[in-house]
């Protein structure tokens, strides 16, 4: 579990402060590396894709992620916190 702090706390703030997608690009520029940020985007994907019924291959292919990186990701559609179920309706259906 992610231990809960108040600078965690002002972060996730400050980012559903984030009116547009603009706002997100700026922040998540200064706030992260390109790779950081590539990163996590290819594990939302894959997440969605899973979730889609994508085959660990289809996923790789798709998304260029390291096996390692998609069964770190498996595990925590399968048995985390529940973060990648409560945004899949949010993302089911973008391309």
């Amino acid at each position: 579990m992610l231990p809960k702090t108040k600078d965690k706390d002002d972060l996730f703030k400050v980012i559903l402060s984030l009116e547009n997608i603009d706002e997100c690009y700026a922040f998540f520029e200064d706030l992260c590396t390109i790779n950081e940020v590539e990163s996590m985007s290819g594990r939302l994907q894959a997440a969605k894709m899973l979730m889609d019924g994508k085959t660990y291959e289809q996923v790789i292919e798709a998304t260029d992620i390291s096996s390692a990186t998609l069964s770190r990701v498996s595990k925590c559609v399968h048995y985390g916190a529940g973060g990648y179920q409560k945004v899949y309706p949010k993302i089911k259906d973008v391309k």
